[in-house]
């Protein structure tokens, strides 16, 4: 059984699928909220504006999980006449869900698109990307949808569904799909990370691709670097992206948890909101794939914290980034990983960001911290939260706690991430881009020996 890394591994797969699209007058269009990311993928191989079509299922009353239909903007409707029948749903019990369904459906464009005008597609291909397919009846209202809005051709695009769907998608001129097992169970079962896509990640997905094609802003701009690359550290080579804008003074390294990796769209939200603010970055992988099969590895702080300096010692071999000021960005274990570091003499780091980290693993090495150290976790990570109350107060650096209402471990919640990403930019423009009035550390500099602990927000 083919099985997905995750869904941006799935979209560059699929992306190669749909090279013959490339040079023709298309958009790609991510269906809310896990084909987002995945459409994202294919929009930069095919250097195509992307934009979002918004569906909603049509749950049965009593079984919501099971789709009798799907709508779309526009007045757009397909019905699935047998899970009607069988199901025994009323005119007026459909009805009613349309109506609930065509509520949630507007307010989620409202909040998706944020002002921003829908790309047109009058007289031009429309390819239909979701992270999988299962019945197709959200997948043929899509198609109806981009019709209805003047598309000429569309293309429906993904990268696991069953065989049978994909000979029969009405509404399709065309469908790519990487991979169609005969036994087809769920499309979370062809993914080895498939967690929830929020609408705060596809947000920035949408502002990172429209910053793209309009060649604007801090991202984007055809002198700065955005590539992939491999850091030599004894004898593996750790994978990662690294993203400088022209002129790079600031980059911000990232140490992920267990369970996550460089292309962890929670990750890549925050990676986002730092560039934008003119910060460089580098997401990377601490361990192998190897190394991760071996849980003891995903704890061994003192492992992950050797990896980290390696890791930004190397930013310093390069021309373009040796005179950056270099920041770190723990999350869970990672945050550990990177105050551990922190506390060796020299260290080469000049600010960390903490999100819902394990400061704790740590240990008696938090006095030694001297980097401005911002500690972000969930009001509703109360074990989290603890540890890092009880972290802060064995802090001697400049350093804050800030708790964001109502977010748990991984800030699934909505706007709660986007709050976390939000305090990250500030911190490190605050202290990898000072100006002479923004310094806070007083006459004895960023390295002296005061010690400031900011109120806790």
């Amino acid at each position: 059984m083919v099985v997905f890394a995750d869904r941006v591994a799935a979209g560059r797969e699929l992306a190669g699928l749909l090279e013959h699209l490339r040079g023709q007058d298309l958009v790609v269009l991510g269906l809310p909220r896990g084909g987002v990311p995945v459409a994202f993928e294919v929009a930069q191989a095919l250097d195509a504006p992307l934009d979002v079509i918004v569906v909603r299922k049509l749950g049965v009353p009593f079984q919501p999980e099971l789709a009798m239909g799907a709508i779309g903007e526009g007045g757009a409707r397909v019905l699935e006449t047998t899970v009607l029948r069988h199901a025994g749903i009323s005119d007026e019990d459909l009805a009613t869900v349309e109506r609930r369904e065509r509520v949630q459906l507007e307010a989620r464009v409202a909040r998706l698109r944020r002002g921003r005008p829908p790309v047109d597609l009058a007289g031009r291909t429309a390819v239909v990307v979701d992270d999988g397919i299962a019945t197709g009846s959200t997948a043929r209202v899509a198609c109806e949808v981009a019709r209805h809005l003047g598309a000429t051709r569309v293309v429906v695009a993904v990268p696991v569904a069953p065989a049978e769907t994909v000979q029969d998608l009405p509404g399709a001129d065309e469908v790519v799909c990487v991979h169609t097992p005969a036994h087809f169970l769920a499309v979370g079962h062809h993914y080895r990370d498939f967690s929830a896509t929020s609408d705060e990640e596809v947000i920035v997905l949408l502002d990172v691709a429209a910053r793209r094609v309009l060649g604007a802003g801090a991202i984007g701009d055809p002198d700065d670097c955005d590539v992939d690359v491999e850091i030599p550290v004894g004898v593996v080579r750790l994978p990662g992206h690294l993203y400088l804008p022209e002129p790079a003074t600031a980059v911000v390294v990232f140490a992920h948890g267990s369970g996550s990796s460089r292309h962890s769209p929670r990750n890549r939200l925050v990676a986002s909101a730092l560039q934008r603010a003119g910060l460089g970055t580098l997401l990377l992988d601490l361990l192998t794939p190897s190394e991760e099969l071996d849980r003891a590895n995903v704890f061994d702080i003192e492992l992950l914290a050797g990896r980290l300096a390696a890791a930004t010692r190397w930013l310093g071999t390069r021309p373009d980034s040796a005179a950056c000021r270099v920041g770190w960005f723990g999350a869970s274990t990672g945050a550990g990983a990177a105050l551990w570091a922190a506390a060796e003499p020299d260290p080469p780091v000049a600010a960390i960001v903490s999100r819902g980290g394990r400061p704790d693993l740590a240990g008696a090495r938090l006095a030694h911290v001297v980097a401005p150290t911002l500690l972000i976790v969930g009001s509703a990570d109360p074990v989290v939260l603890e540890l890092n109350r009880e972290a802060r107060a064995q802090l001697r650096c400049v350093n804050r706690l800030a708790v964001v209402p109502d977010a748990t471990h991984l800030f699934e919640e909505p706007g709660t991430l986007a709050a976390a990403a939000v305090l990250a930019s500030d911190w490190f423009t605050r202290y990898l881009l000072p100006t002479e009035q923004a310094l806070p550390w007083g006459r004895s500099g960023p390295w002296g020996s005061s010690t400031t602990q900011e109120p806790e927000e």
